[in-house]
């Protein structure tokens, strides 16, 4: 295997190139084959009971989380940018999927996830990855911490053994209100279960971190239900037996009103999913010190949220606890991921009768540590703690998530981030006094001739602030000298303002003179009509001397 400076080189002729292909042709040993069965068997253990829970408190049957797991695994693994990326069923997709099966029912899901593969590998090919990478920080906290609150609440149903006269509302305020209505119908055994398993997990993984507590908890709560004969609800009597073999690949039906229905969902899976698939491999890519391919990542998501739609599956996306999963196991490349799949596929062969033993509350308990862990709690205070800006981003995106809509949550978020940070760009920006010596008199300052330095980039949100100073100080010079050598870039809005600035002066009589323009610089100016003779460009102060002696 090469160094980890590979992937840094000659990036962008490899794009579209799969990271698979990378691996083997660096060279792929049998050892590497052996490290990678072994990761790619660890993260399986992780995903098959992830996988059914997700599948479960998404509203759909379990077998769909193993279809999306097995389909959705092998190909983002196969075909996607990352080394160590790992896709299936991921929990930040609950809230979404489960209002989609409410409204437009399993085929309007599976129709929806076909759509959103394609848009996703649209986004890929259109290079959109590159940009989905600038969502701010406070952003990605703040709905994360927002999901995890949203998947807490859906699973307080089976964590307590309720039972409900109706459906379950989706709404997190109805929903609440709807679980407290019904507490009198808790189940103790359910919630023993649950608070069993809990405990299970947090301490096997403090005192054992290598074994797998999840598939430890999960199949000893199976084991204590079927021995004592708890009164608890099972995925087998809620669902019957599970089968051993994906369906047959078909189309979703597709007409015009179904697309019209499925399509808002489509938009909404296309971008959690991008934002998802690309934090994971931005995750992978910090743990392991290699750099991923954003834009063939996206079409690999594309493509496997198309493969496991026509497999009966459902969204599918990198996920982070198992990408994270497979690079502490050891794995060398992609090879670990599509045999994560292969093996959810033989356990699926072999022990698919067994899982309907499995407690649906020992689950709910499983993805409530799974919500605890996703909150980004440290994280959410610290911003909150920051600054102004940032507490304002990651509130705003984390209560729109929780109460009002995912989607809009993103949206909102990214719209304030840009905000801030307009903000403090322009904020950054000044303008200050730089009086030549040579324009001093006895008498004080020559008024003739004044020079100021901007700093920063001048852009729209710095000429609003700063073009008020330019205007005051405008009145009188007949040499009106602006500094621009410390000025990294100027956008239209900004040039504009000089143009506007170099009329005024010269209907006043004097000219306008802009120092040490960088290339870039001068020809945004000039595009917006800053031009000589209106403007002069000169290289330092001692043009200006010559340019007046010549006026």
């Amino acid at each position: 295997m090469t160094d980890k400076k590979t992937d840094e080189r000659d990036e962008a002729p490899n794009e579209f190139l799969p990271k698979l292909v990378t691996v083997l042709r660096e060279g792929y040993s049998a050892r590497d084959f052996q490290a990678d069965v072994l990761a790619g068997l660890t993260v399986a253990i992780v995903a098959l009971p992830l996988s059914m829970a997700i599948a479960i408190a998404s509203g759909v049957g379990p077998e769909r989380g193993l279809y999306t797991t097995i389909i959705g695994g092998f190909l983002v693994s196969a075909l996607g940018g990352s080394r160590y990326q790992v896709g299936g069923p991921a929990g930040a997709f609950i809230v979404l999927v489960s209002a989609c099966v409410m409204q437009i029912g399993i085929e309007g899901l599976i129709l929806a996830t076909f759509l959103s593969g394609l848009l996703l590998v649209l986004a890929g090919l259109l290079r959109l990855g590159t940009y989905i990478k600038f969502i701010p920080y406070p952003v990605t906290v703040g709905f994360t911490a927002g999901i995890a609150v949203i998947i807490f609440a859906s699973q307080m149903k089976d964590l307590f053994g309720l039972s409900l006269a109706g459906p379950e509302p989706a709404e997190i305020l109805h929903k609440v209100g709807t679980l407290w209505g019904a507490r009198g119908t808790a189940t103790p055994a359910a919630f023993g279960v649950a608070i069993g398993t809990i405990a299970l997990i947090l301490g096997v993984k403090r005192l054992r971190p290598g074994w797998p507590n999840l598939l430890i908890a999960i199949v000893t709560a199976a084991v204590v239900v079927a021995l004592t004969g708890l009164p608890v609800e099972t995925i087998g009597s809620r669902f019957g037996d599970l089968p051993r073999l994906p369906p047959s690949p078909s189309l979703p039906q597709i007409s015009f009103d179904a697309v019209m229905q499925a399509l808002p969902y489509a938009v909404s899976f296309t971008l959690l999913g991008a934002i998802e698939s690309l934090l994971s491999a931005v995750v992978a890519d910090g743990m392991s010190g290699r750099q991923h391919r954003s834009n063939i990542e996206l079409v690999a998501q594309g493509i496997a949220n198309v493969g496991t739609s026509l497999f009966g599956g459902f969204c599918v996306t990198g996920t982070i606890a198992r990408t994270a999963t497979n690079v502490r196991a050891g794995s060398r490349g992609p090879v670990s991921g599509m045999l994560h799949a292969l093996f959810v596929l033989g356990f699926m062969l072999v022990a698919a009768p067994l899982a309907a033993f499995i407690p649906l509350a020992a689950l709910a308990g499983l993805l409530a540590v799974v919500a605890w862990n996703m909150a980004e709690k440290e994280e959410f205070w610290t911003l909150v703690k920051s600054s102004k800006g940032d507490a304002m981003v990651v509130i705003v995106t984390f209560l729109l998530v929780v109460f009002r809509d995912l989607t809009e949550g993103i949206v909102v978020g990214f719209a304030l981030g840009g905000l801030v940070f307009i903000r403090r760009m322009s904020d950054a920006a000044e303008v200050e006094t730089a009086q030549d010596e040579q324009a001093k008199t006895s008498g004080g300052v020559d008024r003739d001739r004044v020079v100021y330095r901007l700093h920063g980039p001048y852009f729209f949100g710095a000429a609003a602030r700063l073009g008020v100073v330019l205007d005051r100080i405008a009145d009188y010079p007949r040499a009106f000298v602006v500094d621009f050598s410390d000025v990294p870039f100027i956008d239209s809005s900004g040039a504009r303002s000089f143009e506007l600035l170099a009329h005024k002066v010269a209907r006043k009589g004097g000219q306008l003179y802009l120092v040490a323009a960088r290339p870039e610089v001068r020809r945004t100016l000039l595009a917006q009509g800053a031009r000589e003779p209106l403007v002069r460009f000169v290289s330092d102060l001692g043009d200006v001397d010559a340019a007046e002696a010549a006026r």
